[in-house]
Protein backbone atom coordinates (compact mmCIF):
# COMPACT_ATOMS: atom_id res chain seq x y z
CA UNK A 1 0.00 0.00 0.00
CA UNK A 2 2.79 2.64 0.86
CA UNK A 3 4.64 2.06 -2.28
CA UNK A 4 1.18 3.38 -3.95
CA UNK A 5 0.84 6.60 -1.89
CA UNK A 6 3.26 8.78 -4.34
CA UNK A 7 2.11 7.97 -7.22
CA UNK A 8 -1.49 8.56 -6.13
CA UNK A 9 -0.73 11.89 -4.57
CA UNK A 10 1.42 12.90 -7.98
CA UNK A 11 -1.86 11.69 -9.44
CA UNK A 12 -4.47 13.74 -7.24
CA UNK A 13 -2.45 16.98 -7.52
CA UNK A 14 -2.77 16.85 -11.31
CA UNK A 15 -6.14 15.88 -11.44
CA UNK A 16 -6.56 18.70 -8.87
CA UNK A 17 -4.57 21.33 -10.90
CA UNK A 18 -6.56 20.24 -14.08
CA UNK A 19 -9.71 20.93 -12.80
CA UNK A 20 -8.64 24.40 -11.40
CA UNK A 21 -6.79 25.01 -14.58
CA UNK A 22 -3.85 25.57 -13.32
CA UNK A 23 -0.38 25.26 -16.05
CA UNK A 24 1.06 22.50 -14.20
CA UNK A 25 4.43 22.79 -15.96
CA UNK A 26 4.59 25.93 -15.84
CA UNK A 27 4.13 26.25 -11.94
CA UNK A 28 6.81 24.17 -11.63
CA UNK A 29 9.57 26.24 -13.54
CA UNK A 30 8.67 29.63 -11.93
CA UNK A 31 9.08 27.52 -8.35
CA UNK A 32 12.38 25.83 -9.34
CA UNK A 33 13.87 29.53 -10.47
CA UNK A 34 12.90 30.95 -7.46
CA UNK A 35 14.80 28.44 -5.60
CA UNK A 36 17.67 29.14 -7.41
CA UNK A 37 18.71 32.63 -5.44
CA UNK A 38 17.89 30.68 -1.89
CA UNK A 39 20.45 27.79 -2.72
CA UNK A 40 22.59 30.25 -3.53
CA UNK A 41 22.05 32.28 -0.37
CA UNK A 42 22.12 29.11 1.87
CA UNK A 43 25.42 26.82 0.03
CA UNK A 44 28.74 29.07 2.08
CA UNK A 45 26.54 28.04 5.32
CA UNK A 46 26.00 24.38 4.24
CA UNK A 47 29.59 24.19 2.86
CA UNK A 48 30.98 25.75 6.56
CA UNK A 49 28.81 23.52 8.26
CA UNK A 50 29.96 20.47 6.53
CA UNK A 51 33.98 21.44 6.84
CA UNK A 52 33.79 21.62 10.64
CA UNK A 53 32.60 18.51 11.25
CA UNK A 54 34.33 16.55 8.69
CA UNK A 55 37.62 18.50 10.71
CA UNK A 56 36.49 17.57 14.00
CA UNK A 57 36.14 13.90 12.78
CA UNK A 58 39.34 13.69 11.31
CA UNK A 59 41.08 15.28 13.73
CA UNK A 60 39.75 13.09 16.58
CA UNK A 61 38.25 15.73 18.63
CA UNK A 62 34.87 14.17 19.14
CA UNK A 63 36.26 10.81 20.32
CA UNK A 64 38.00 12.91 22.61
CA UNK A 65 35.30 14.36 23.96
CA UNK A 66 33.54 11.04 23.75
CA UNK A 67 36.28 9.79 26.61
CA UNK A 68 36.14 12.65 28.34
CA UNK A 69 32.49 13.59 28.82
CA UNK A 70 31.79 9.58 29.19
CA UNK A 71 31.22 9.99 32.94
CA UNK A 72 28.04 12.41 32.70
CA UNK A 73 26.84 10.37 29.97
CA UNK A 74 26.75 7.18 31.72
CA UNK A 75 25.66 9.10 34.91
CA UNK A 76 22.81 10.07 32.22
CA UNK A 77 22.41 6.39 31.10
CA UNK A 78 23.91 6.77 27.98
CA UNK A 79 26.82 4.42 27.19
CA UNK A 80 30.28 5.24 26.31
CA UNK A 81 29.75 3.95 22.83
CA UNK A 82 27.06 6.05 22.27
CA UNK A 83 28.86 9.25 23.34
CA UNK A 84 30.20 10.23 19.60
CA UNK A 85 26.98 9.57 17.69
CA UNK A 86 24.76 12.16 20.45
CA UNK A 87 27.23 14.47 20.13
CA UNK A 88 27.75 14.53 16.20
CA UNK A 89 24.21 14.48 15.50
CA UNK A 90 23.31 18.01 16.10
CA UNK A 91 25.48 18.68 13.20
CA UNK A 92 25.69 16.30 10.31
CA UNK A 93 22.92 13.53 9.70
CA UNK A 94 24.98 11.81 6.80
CA UNK A 95 28.60 11.31 9.33
CA UNK A 96 25.59 10.33 11.91
CA UNK A 97 24.41 7.60 10.06
CA UNK A 98 28.15 6.33 9.29
CA UNK A 99 28.66 5.93 12.73
CA UNK A 100 25.12 3.67 13.04
CA UNK A 101 26.54 1.64 10.73
CA UNK A 102 29.55 1.64 12.27
CA UNK A 103 27.45 0.28 15.59
CA UNK A 104 25.16 -1.74 13.90
CA UNK A 105 28.68 -3.90 12.30
CA UNK A 106 30.44 -3.58 15.79
CA UNK A 107 27.45 -4.55 17.98
CA UNK A 108 25.14 -6.31 16.15
CA UNK A 109 21.70 -5.00 15.21
CA UNK A 110 19.69 -6.81 17.95
CA UNK A 111 22.55 -5.13 20.65
CA UNK A 112 20.75 -2.64 23.57
CA UNK A 113 23.51 -0.41 21.61
CA UNK A 114 22.52 -0.64 18.47
CA UNK A 115 18.88 0.19 19.79
CA UNK A 116 19.89 2.47 21.83
CA UNK A 117 21.61 4.27 18.69
CA UNK A 118 18.42 3.97 16.32
CA UNK A 119 16.46 5.21 18.22
CA UNK A 120 18.56 8.56 19.08
CA UNK A 121 18.86 8.89 15.83
CA UNK A 122 14.95 8.85 14.84
CA UNK A 123 14.35 11.50 18.15
CA UNK A 124 17.15 13.48 17.08
CA UNK A 125 17.71 16.17 14.31
CA UNK A 126 20.98 17.82 12.86
CA UNK A 127 20.06 20.85 14.89
CA UNK A 128 23.03 22.85 13.13
CA UNK A 129 22.32 22.10 9.94
CA UNK A 130 18.46 22.44 10.23
CA UNK A 131 19.10 26.17 11.22
CA UNK A 132 21.79 26.88 8.32
CA UNK A 133 19.44 25.93 5.99
CA UNK A 134 15.93 27.82 7.42
CA UNK A 135 17.27 30.22 8.94
CA UNK A 136 20.00 31.84 6.48
CA UNK A 137 16.88 31.77 4.05
CA UNK A 138 15.19 34.71 6.80
CA UNK A 139 16.73 37.26 8.26
CA UNK A 140 16.31 35.86 11.30
CA UNK A 141 20.02 36.08 13.10
CA UNK A 142 19.61 35.81 17.12
CA UNK A 143 19.19 32.64 17.28
CA UNK A 144 20.00 33.13 21.80
CA UNK A 145 17.27 30.73 22.87
CA UNK A 146 16.44 28.30 19.93
CA UNK A 147 19.87 26.18 19.51
CA UNK A 148 20.42 25.57 23.23
CA UNK A 149 16.69 24.36 23.37
CA UNK A 150 16.95 22.39 20.56
CA UNK A 151 20.46 21.25 22.11
CA UNK A 152 18.84 20.58 25.63
CA UNK A 153 15.98 18.38 23.93
CA UNK A 154 17.80 16.39 21.45
CA UNK A 155 20.43 15.16 25.07
CA UNK A 156 17.12 14.72 27.06
CA UNK A 157 15.79 12.63 23.83
CA UNK A 158 18.65 10.63 24.21
CA UNK A 159 18.34 10.03 27.32
CA UNK A 160 15.00 9.10 27.26
CA UNK A 161 15.73 6.65 24.40
CA UNK A 162 18.14 4.64 26.13
CA UNK A 163 15.83 4.46 29.15
CA UNK A 164 13.03 3.18 26.87
CA UNK A 165 15.71 0.40 25.17
CA UNK A 166 16.73 -0.39 28.55
CA UNK A 167 12.79 -1.58 29.56
CA UNK A 168 11.96 -3.09 26.65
Amino acid sequence: MSAYIIPILFIFIFCYSKLKKVQVYDTFVKGAKKSIPLVMDIFPYIVAIMIAVSLLRVSGITSLLADITSPVFNLLGIPKELIELVLLRPFTGSGSFALLGNILKTYGADSYISRCACVILGCSETIFYVTTVYISGTKIKKLLYAIPVALICSLFGSIIACLLCRII
